[in-house]
């Protein structure tokens, strides 16, 4: 009997965690019972995730850096990466504030919605620390984003995922340093790195192992957490909106990638929905990263060349799904609680104010709302509305997180197929299993 792909595990996971929450939500303590029993399963497997994260990044980009016999394809590389990120993210904003202007779902919230929405979310600790975080980094100087890429300390930057661009900064200047010392001098650091890669891949099979169960708990706990559920149905449009331009962004990236690469679509979709589904279920990029990266090389083709550097750059810069999320919460709140509709100077305003924004924010859960303050305060949004904007669209935002990040996730994969194609570094799939050498030490 033929294996059951490790999509369609994942895709029975989601769907029986969302049946068992909402079959929890009619029991009394069934919540709780969630709570405590199942989600710590889904929390364990995305620390596994998280885990092995840096350790891949360090290994991955220094081996890739490293097997370069010419120094000038690594900044053809990176070039080309952060292009093709920023037209990609521009494509998103646009794309955005198309769909919020022809819709227009903020000019349907009643008043009675608006305050019953401000009354729960407008307090909470959660969108106030949103706000704090975004002056904070609002205040900051116009090249600290430079300055946070450089680390005091390595070993310091290793311990926090949140600080993956100053890992990224290290690894390649370690492995520009090792291509500079010789490869005679360098090769006993590079069979250390060589195979420390090969080890944290074998990880991540293993944990995928584990994937459809985690996936069932997590969503399982995203349902029993999920809040009031008559404000979701209240921002029902809005999300829609939201939703109809992520697809957009799938339907634009399946195009790019066949125009430019050659492939069947279906087929780039259909490698890369592990990482999909694992990106929705945990809504951060980081955590998916050894996913992503497991599937994009061994799966998809991409050389470890392209793939050790454009796919940990674009799980902290590249955030197309993030970018048009603020294009359409911007304008869904202005058009909630503003008078007047926002002029095109604005809306351009929001397209460059999302673009930075994304550059620097983290891949974790409710970033976007960090940026979503930024892209506000930045067309002049009304300092006492702020609470009120976020509270207005707090209630979803974690489904829609979950969403969004998908869209990341897919994104990072496109660009790393183009610039692989790009630089003729896009060969032949080679999948590995977790027990493709079980046999030698069973």
């Amino acid at each position: 009997m033929k294996k059951l792909a490790l999509h369609w595990k994942i895709l029975i996971g989601m769907v029986l965690g969302l049946v068992f929450g909402f079959i929890m939500l009619q029991v009394s303590g069934g919540p709780k019972f969630i709570e405590d029993w199942i989600n710590p399963f889904g929390t364990i497997f995305v620390r596994l995730l998280k885990l092995i994260a840096i350790p891949l990044i360090l290994a991955s980009l220094i081996k890739g850096i490293s097997d370069l016999k010419d120094i000038s394809k690594f900044a053809n590389i990176g070039l080309r990466t952060i292009i093709i990120y920023v037209c990609t993210t521009v494509v998103a904003i646009t794309i955005g504030l198309v769909l919020v202007n022809t819709f227009q779902p903020g000019e349907g919230v009643s008043e009675e919605t608006i305050a019953k929405l401000t009354e729960t979310y407008a307090s909470e600790n959660a969108v106030q620390a949103k706000i704090t975080e975004a002056s904070r980094q609002k205040d900051s100087g116009p090249l600290q984003f430079l300055v946070d890429m450089v680390p005091e300390n390595a070993l310091a930057a290793m311990s926090e995922n949140k600080l993956m661009l100053q890992v990224i900064f290290f690894a390649i200047f370690l492995g520009i340093s090792m291509l500079l010392i010789g490869e005679k001098s360098a090769k006993p650091l590079k069979d250390f790195f060589d195979s420390l890669n090969e080890v944290v891949l074998k990880m991540v099979d293993m944990i995928m192992l584990t994937a459809p169960y985690a996936v069932f708990a997590l969503l399982a706990n995203v349902v029993a957490s999920s809040g009031d559920p008559d404000l979701l149905y209240a921002l029902l449009y809005y999300s829609l909106v939201v939703i109809l331009g992520l697809l957009l962004m799938i339907v634009f990236y399946t195009i790019v990638v066949a125009a430019f690469t050659k492939k069947n679509p279906f087929w780039f979709l259909k490698e890369i929905s592990p990482a999909q589904l694992l990106a929705f279920s945990t809504s951060s990029s980081a955590a998916t990263l050894p996913v992503t990266m497991e599937r994009v090389e061994e799966h998809i083709g991409v050389d470890k060349e392209v793939s050790s550097f454009v796919l940990p750059v674009g799980a902290t810069i590249n955030m197309d799904g993030t970018s048009l999320y603020q294009a359409v919460a911007a304008v869904f709140i202005a058009q909630a609680l503003l008078p007047d509709p926002l002029s095109i100077s604005q809306q351009l305003t929001i397209v460059l104010t999302a673009l930075l924004a994304s550059i620097g924010s983290a891949a974790v859960p409710g970033a976007g709302m960090v940026m979503l303050v930024i892209v506000l305060e930045s067309i002049g949004f009304p300092a006492d509305k702020l609470a009120i904007g976020l509270a207005l669209i707090f209630a979803v935002d974690r489904p829609l997180d979950m969403c969004r990040t998908v869209i990341n996730v897919t994104g990072d994969a496109s660009v790393a197929m183009i610039v692989a194609k790009s630089v003729g570094k896009l060969g032949k799939p080679k999948p590995k299993h977790w027990d493709d050498h079980y046999e030698e030490v069973k």
